[in-house]
């Protein structure tokens, strides 16, 4: 039997929840996805109850029907560990195991996610019941895989429980292992905040400003993430314990303050994600101005390549979002299921499952439509899925394909967590990553995440011609000589304004910006402004063009014999003093941008660094496309996807077969709204 994601197969699945529906209906289900192309079916992520249902009471025979009926027709299923829903029985009996509010009142039972990760009580009840559902359920020959809990994060990622208190502590104890150390890193003399005891010490809570020290809250994030990574763990040794050879861990979503390369790494064969475009349709989150609208689902599977390269969708949208108290958006239209489908398999995905096969009619999310409606009836939704089942058949020898990307843009978790903490790293951070998501996209070059951890070595680096690093405002020494390595020999790398100016602590660093960058980009950072409201005209001047330079500016000075002023600032306080240095380091370069970036510059760069559209001889494309290529055994797979709910015009240069139709095409071809091309031919990038 083929395995997921093994390099062979594109697989389609559906999430299911048979305590939904009626015994009756769970064959008639299984045999209509079948029909359907569906192979393999989610279960059991919110049901506890079902395998427990009071404290020590344990009944098998329910998954053990539906198991047994999926293996019967054929039907692959990935079982899910229930700890996201803990039961009522065990949250009355047990309240210290919910979580809490910053003020520390309790969050009460009645949603999803209302647990802590750190309550003993939880994390025992956790491995008990997920020793007994692996225990029982994972030799069964329908069993193919095991999901662990469901959307770490989801909902809430912040964690004020008396029990996280403890942990917060201990993780803390373990770190600095003195009070003195800890009172030092934190620069608690700052306020009078100094503590004499770890006892002392809590998860951030209310304060008469409302700031809270920032040095704490930038641990307390790395606290949370440790957290979660444990309670993974935890799961994670228990199941391979149980499970059949080649059968795989995952879990599912892509939520904050999580090291999701780190707990994948550690615990998982591979990750999944939530794929939510029409999120970019909600009715209270619509901006009418924004041009990209679902096309910015691209930037987080580009995110969830860099944490798993081998990924698969576990939720892809097919209806209307809807809770019954928020998050209303419209019915896909005709086209968005198949557009949204090859998104995901554009960007590296082998595996697609659809929530959900019904949509419920009661509870929570009975306005979240799945692939059939109440009725359960033929709809055009379920006929589009079996379009895009035969297309899939068509292009079967795309999977195991690598996404290809000559520029990536480099990010850290450090940064990522102190731009939240820190309102001037985060108004900087936001925007410039946005820019280079959008230039990026409209330039048609496709590029990757790298997140700088101990695990990313020289070699990783060197596939880029091109690095972005716009504001880590947090350096180490290990980075900063990975980067240097990587310029030596040959890359180019920019930065943007506020590069070295803190340590890991959050501290700002007291000595010449950009602080460890100093080396590498040849630039000394003499001053540095917000930039004021009546500076708003003010802009950089390279090579006869006019750039912008919004929010903030740092004022630089070439510092070494091969750093070179390329651009000076034209009005405001810094008029005529350089705004963007750049230092040869070897065989390569270091540029350094005293500004924040827009599309315009993002694409000038570019443009001066001779990073042009990498299939700009073969075919051109509209701005509003997106074009991906992933390659296997010398073959590239050129995806173009129109997100546009009009017709466009792209022009071929030479002929190329296209996979979905299995026709030859060359010369002007017009593609539909929401259309989608899968051309095959030689590589030659």
């Amino acid at each position: 039997m083929e395995r997921l994601l093994d390099g062979k197969n594109i697989t389609i699945g559906t999430c299911y929840y048979p305590e939904h529906w009626g015994r009756k209906m769970w064959e008639e289900d299984l045999l209509r996805m079948k029909d359907a192309g569906i192979e393999v079916v989610r279960v059991a992520e919110f049901a506890w109850s079902k395998i427990e249902p009071r404290e020590g009471e344990y009944t098998y025979e329910f998954f053990d029907d539906f198991l047994d009926l999926a293996e019967k027709n054929g039907m692959r299923v990935i079982f899910s560990t229930p700890t996201a829903t803990p039961p009522a029985w065990l949250t009355e009996a047990y309240p210290e195991v919910l979580n809490a509010t910053r003020d520390g009142d309790l969050i009460r039972h009645g949603s999803r996610r209302h647990y802590n990760y750190n309550s003993p009580v939880y994390r025992e009840y956790c491995a008990n019941i997920v020793e007994h559902v692996a225990g029982h359920y994972a030799g069964h020959p329908a069993v193919i895989g095991w999901q662990i809990d469901n959307e770490f994060n989801c909902e809430n990622w912040a964690f004020y429980s008396e029990s996280d208190n403890k942990a917060f502590r201990r993780f803390l104890k373990e770190k600095y292992g003195t009070v003195e150390r800890l009172n030092e890193a934190w620069g608690t003399v700052f306020w009078n905040q100094t503590y004499t005891a770890f006892s002392e010490v809590h998860v951030p809570r209310r304060t008469n400003t409302g700031a809270v020290n920032p040095h704490l809250e930038l641990d307390y994030i790395r606290f949370i993430s440790d957290s979660v990574r444990k309670f993974a763990a935890m799961q994670s040794d228990i199941l391979r314990k149980y499970i059949k050879p080649g059968d795989f861990i995952t879990t599912n979503g892509m939520f904050g303050h999580i090291d999701n390369h780190g707990l994948t790494r550690d615990n998982l064969t591979f990750y999944t994600y939530d794929s939510y475009p029409n999120f970019a349709y909600c009715v209270d989150g619509f901006r009418p101005e924004e041009p990209f609208k679902d096309r910015w689902s691209s930037r987080a599977l580009t995110e969830v390549r860099s944490i798993s390269p081998k990924f698969g969708i576990m939720e892809q949208q097919t209806g209307a979002n809807g809770w019954n108290v928020s998050m209303e958006a419209p019915t896909p239209r005709i086209g968005q299921i198949t557009l949204w489908t090859m998104q995901s398999i554009a960007h590296g995905a082998d595996y697609i499952s659809y929530f959900r096969w019904r949509t419920c009619p009661f509870g929570t999310e009975m306005y979240w439509h799945g692939i059939l409606d109440y009725s359960g009836r033929e709809n055009r939704r379920l006929l589009e899925l079996k379009e895009i089942h035969k297309k899939l058949c068509r292009m079967q020898e795309v999977a195991g394909a690598v996404y290809q990307a000559r520029v990536a843009v480099v990010r850290d978790y450090d940064n990522i967590w102190d731009a939240e903490i820190d309102h001037w790293h985060g108004r900087i951070q936001r925007p410039s990553e946005d820019a280079l998501f959008v230039a990026l996209q409209q330039k048609h070059i496709m590029y990757d995440y790298v997140y700088l951890d101990d695990s990313v070595n020289e070699g990783q680096l060197a596939r880029y011609s091109l690095l972005f690093y716009p504001h880590p405002e947090i350096l180490t020494e290990k980075r900063m000589k990975l980067l240097e390595n990587y310029v030596a020999a040959g890359g180019k790398i920019v930065f943007g304004c506020r590069t070295g100016q803190k340590d890991l602590r959050g501290f700002c660093v007291m000595e010449k910006l950009p602080g460890l960058a100093f080396r590498l980009t040849g630039t000394d950072v003499l001053e540095y402004s917000l930039a004021a409201p009546d500076e708003a005209d003010v802009h950089v001047l390279w090579d006869g063009a006019e750039l912008s330079a919004p929010i903030f500016r740092d004022m630089l000075a070439a510092a070494g014999e091969d750093a070179a002023v390329l651009a000076r600032y034209v009005g405001g306080c810094y008029a005529g003093e350089p705004a963007l240095i750049c230092n040869s380091f070897g065989k390569g370069k270091a540029y350094y941008y005293g500004s924040t970036f827009d599309v315009d510059t993002v694409k000038f760069f570019l443009e001066k660094l001779s990073v042009t559209e990498p299939l700009e001889a073969v075919l051109n494309l509209p701005e509003g496309c997106e074009l991906a290529v992933r390659r296997k055994d010398g073959v590239d797979y050129i995806f173009v996807l129109n997100y546009s709910k009009e017709e466009v015009k792209i022009t071929l240069k030479s002929p190329l077969d296209e996979l979905l139709s299995g026709e030859v095409e060359e010369g002007e071809i017009v593609l539909s709204g929401y259309g989608v091309k899968v051309y095959k031919r030689g590589s030659q990038l």
